[in-house]
């Protein structure tokens, strides 16, 4: 397997920061199964994202520095695995970056942080994250653990669900979103419904992002 250490990689108008490839999910339509990376559009593999270790924060921060944080708009969590599995790091580099550029930082999670780290983390949001986008994918349940085959089996759809509803309390902006084109708009309205319940956005977004 083809390994760097890229720990930050410009995707659109963000920053994206690659913290680690550790993931609760095995989903049937990882982009992981079938690229080493994302391009700066989006697409392709510019940006090889398998990791040869985990960095710390001062590699991440390092890392920071070697770039012209003007060109960005804000900083994103989102590599090659699930950014809660980092957690520790991901606060202290959110701390550094609202401290040091003073720029919107999004998290963009599977949302099921609170089960990775056995402990509810939604508050220690507070502060740091300007917006947390979960991968709700499905209205489904079993649906739901057929598609993400999450180690934590059928407790992670409702973890998932529990975690969007805590962090809303902590985080100005809280998103929910599905893939187009991969389930019906019946499907897609019901996902609008549990947005409606639990207070947060709902989004469409493009396959990819």
């Amino acid at each position: 397997m083809l390994k760097a250490e890229t720990i930050v990689y410009p995707v659109h108008n963000g920053l994206y920061v690659n913290l680690t490839n550790r993931c609760s999910c095995a989903c049937t339509f990882c982009i992981r199964q079938t690229a080493t990376g994302v391009g700066k559009n989006g697409e392709g593999a510019d940006n090889v994202l398998w990791l040869e270790h985990e960095p710390s924060f001062e590699e991440v921060m390092e890392a920071f520095d070697k770039q012209d944080m003007s060109a960005y708009e804000e900083v994103v969590f989102c590599g090659f695995g699930e950014p809660t599995c980092a957690f520790e790091t991901l606060k202290q580099v959110a701390a550094e970056v609202k401290r040091r550029y003073d720029m919107p930082v999004r998290v963009n999670t599977n949302g099921q942080g609170s089960l990775i780290n056995r402990r509810d983390i939604a508050p220690e949001f507070e502060g740091i994250v300007d917006t947390v986008s979960i991968s709700l994918n499905t209205p489904n349940a079993d649906e739901y653990h057929e598609l993400v085959r999450s180690k934590f089996g059928d407790a992670a759809f409702q973890g998932m669900l529990d975690f969007a509803r805590e962090v809303r309390k902590y985080v100005p902006n809280v998103i929910m979103t599905t893939v187009e084109t991969t389930i019906s708009h019946e499907d897609e309205a019901k996902c609008q419904a549990i947005c409606d319940e639990l207070g947060v956005h709902y989004r469409i977004r493009a396959w990819v992002d």
